[in-house]
């Protein structure tokens, strides 16, 4: 939105660090702002955290404003929309994806809610939520390389040469990616600040891999596979940093406001969907190593 609206009268806005750094700050200050209003609304709705009745040691958090995600999802989402090209469907991927995630996340937390106990939807109806979305990303990525605008490659980190076409294979591929990690960040989410914590070392890691990804000498010098649509997605993994530093503000320990799996699922899928436009699947699992342990 600015960016189509800065450029090219400001010439500067052309660069995607410029870009990246601008939606990281934006976030970071929509986080900080907003964070304040948010746990002020959901306390007066008397949105807390219900815990579990076998974890004795967590029965002071019972009652902590949760569903915080939106805040993170916010504070991501309204930076990248500003400050990214609009034009790049990559971008819109990512974003859509991130929310839809978020939405079954929403409605696990708002049954919890409700019900005023930690069941919220069934693990069967959460998984298959999660692979519905899984699903239509996976269908979109396989409609753009029938138009030559995304591979079905599959890179090997090790082996830079081999990188096998997985065809119409890449579409479970894909999802089996998204799911595992969108659960692998909701499963970590228990202590204050780890999650998130642990979430912003990934985004920035992703954040560099999505830059030299996109960019042809870097990617080149590497021996990684050049995706220049992927690029733009340095400005979404750079709102993403900053949107979960913020949110770290008020998640550290003693936590005034948890994620809850309206954050969890969201993020998680995020950092699988990026991983997947930006052909580093495979490194993922290092990038995230500590949400991989957790889910094993």
């Amino acid at each position: 939105m600015l960016y189509h609206l800065l450029y090219p009268p400001l010439n500067v806005v052309q660069y995607i660090t410029v870009r990246t750094a601008a939606a990281g700050i934006t976030a970071f200050l929509i986080s900080l702002v907003v964070g304040p209003w948010l746990i002020r609304t959901l306390r007066g709705f008397q949105i807390g955290q219900v815990v579990r009745d076998d974890l004795a040691g967590h029965r002071s958090k019972a009652g902590t404003p949760t569903m915080g995600g939106l805040l993170i999802l916010t504070a991501a989402t309204v930076p990248t929309l500003a400050w990214g090209d609009l034009t790049n469907p990559y971008v819109w991927i990512a974003i859509l994806s991130m929310i839809a995630f978020g939405l079954v996340g929403f409605l696990d937390d708002y049954l919890k809610i409700v019900r005023r106990d930690h069941n919220g939807l069934r693990p069967r109806y959460k998984l298959l939520g999660q692979a519905v979305v899984a699903l239509a990303v996976g269908l979109a990525l396989l409609w753009m390389s029938g138009r030559e605008i995304y591979g079905t490659e599959l890179v090997l980190p090790f082996f830079k040469q081999l990188t096998p076409d997985l065809g119409w294979l890449y579409v479970p591929f894909g999802m089996l990616v998204m799911v595992f990690f969108s659960n692998a960040v909701n499963l970590t989410d228990g202590l204050d600040g780890l999650a998130i914590s642990l979430f912003i070392v990934a985004a920035a890691a992703m954040t560099a891999l999505a830059y030299v990804t996109g960019h042809a000498t870097f990617a080149e010098y590497l021996l990684l596979t050049h995706v220049a649509p992927a690029a733009e997605l340095t400005v979404f993994c750079g709102a993403l940093v900053g949107a979960g530093l913020g949110f770290l503000w008020y998640n550290s320990h003693p936590a005034e406001i948890f994620m809850g799996d309206v954050g969890s699922l969201a993020l998680g899928g995020a950092l699988g969907t990026v991983a997947i436009l930006i052909k580093q699947e495979l490194l993922l699992p290092i990038v995230g190593a500590v949400f991989v342990i957790e889910l094993l």
